[in-house]
């Protein structure tokens, strides 16, 4: 706010001067009307219960329709369609609640904007470049992707590809990445799939997918599609460190398919299986699982006469007793998984 250089009265509908004072500062706010802006002075005043009209001047000049009933505002002026735009859009008014809460919004954005992200941050932030933008979901409570939708009708020629916009920004955590993965359900039905998929952490443009159609016929997405899956991920940033020779390893520098090879090499070489410890579980341990209720069975072994005896047992009572009725002729060894048979 801007102290005013005069200070002038407030009038009310009958004539008098409001009680709460005059108008001591001013303020300039930039108005959104459809595609249509103006930077405006407003005079600032503490009217607390009263309403008010804001910006009667350029209510003047434009001279709309108000319906007070349905709370919105028809603009036909022919200054209007001539001056600021070639169509007339009509403007619904925006609820107090959630006035408030997209200014809180806007207000929070800039202070940590100025502030930057730090390397404790981890937060994900999503700015939408379009009102028509839809923030990315998750598509369960446990998915680790977020769908990506697309902000406009896009045509794919048959065997070609198109950049499909998503009218959203997105600010990642350090050392992190983003990654544009290929939906199951759009690559399946209309073989469409991601062709490029890396956004940086330090990008701050509309994220955008490039999607390639693999079919032979032509095919298209609609607004609002979900087109892709974003997944974020984390890196190593560390700098890279040249060296005129590396360590040796047992692969060394053969190519494709030595990865198999190396593998057989190595079984062949085994001349004996490596002994498996199974090591006792500790009073601390058996009395958390034993605290959540867990029904899960653990093995007890002994060592009797050089030969390790095992047991399976239960935490909870109730459920050792279920199991003991249902497999009171069970073997051990059934409920023992093979790779512990040999011990």
């Amino acid at each position: 706010m801007i102290k005013a250089k005069n200070t002038s009265q407030i009038y009310l509908a009958d004539g008098k001067p409001s009680a709460r004072g005059p108008v001591t500062h001013m303020t300039k706010v930039p108005m959104d009307v459809s595609s249509h802006r103006e930077l405006e002075t407003f005079q600032v005043a503490n009217l607390q219960n009263h309403e008010v009209i804001l910006g009667m001047p350029w209510l003047r000049e434009h001279n709309p329709t108000i319906d007070w009933n349905d709370k919105r505002i028809i603009f036909h002026s022919e200054r209007y369609t001539t001056w600021c735009l070639k169509s007339s859009p009509v403007v619904y008014a925006v609820p107090e609640g959630k006035a408030l809460e997209e200014n809180l919004i806007t207000r929070f954005s800039k202070v940590q904007a100025k502030k930057g992200p730090t390397a404790s941050d981890q937060s994900i932030r999503v700015k939408k470049l379009s009102n028509e933008a839809r923030v990315p979901m998750q598509g369960s409570a446990r998915a680790v992707v977020h769908d990506l939708y697309a902000i406009g009708g896009t045509d794919f020629s048959a065997r070609g590809q198109a950049i499909v916009g998503t009218g959203i920004a997105i600010g990642l955590p350090h050392n992190t990445y983003g990654r544009i993965a290929p939906r199951s359900s759009i690559a399946v039905k209309h073989r469409l799939v991601t062709n490029a998929d890396g956004i940086d952490s330090d990008y701050r443009g509309e994220v955008k997918v490039v999607l390639a159609n693999l079919a032979d016929q032509p095919d298209q997405v609609e607004k609002g599609d979900r087109i892709a899956q974003g997944i974020i991920e984390r890196f190593d940033n560390r700098e890279l460190q040249e060296l005129t020779q590396l360590d040796d390893s047992k692969r060394g520098d053969q190519g494709f398919r030595s990865s198999d090879t190396t593998m057989d090499q190595e079984v062949k070489g085994q001349k004996a299986k490596q002994k498996m410890e199974i090591n006792e579980i500790s009073a601390r341990a058996f009395g958390e699982f034993y605290r959540r209720g867990e029904t899960t069975g653990i093995l007890r072994c002994d060592e009797i006469e050089d030969d390790i005896q095992l047991e399976a047992i239960h935490i909870s009572t109730e459920p050792a007793i279920k199991n003991k009725e249902n497999n009171e002729d069970q073997d051990v060894r059934d409920t023992v998984p093979r790779e512990y048979h040999h011990l």
